[in-house]
């Protein structure tokens, strides 16, 4: 396994890219009821209920070298 500090300082070569990919998982997530509205000297107020949504996988790729990233 090659040391990735040292992937890292590298200095960029075009016809060998630095790509980086990283990935996570989010819960979506759905308010059961509206909030309730502002009054006057009273913040808006939300209930801390939810209805689970799903689950969405995001990635993003970047070529730190060229400050480029695509998601």
């Amino acid at each position: 396994m090659e040391d990735l500090l040292e992937v890292y300082t590298r200095s960029y070569d075009p016809r060998r890219p630095q790509v980086c990919m990283d990935e996570t998982s989010k819960q979506l997530l759905r308010d059961t009821q509206k909030p309730l509205p502002m009054e006057p000297g009273r913040a808006q107020r939300r209930d801390y209920e939810y209805e689970r949504s799903g689950v969405v996988n995001l990635f993003v790729f970047c070529e730190p070298l060229q400050g480029r990233r695509s998601g």
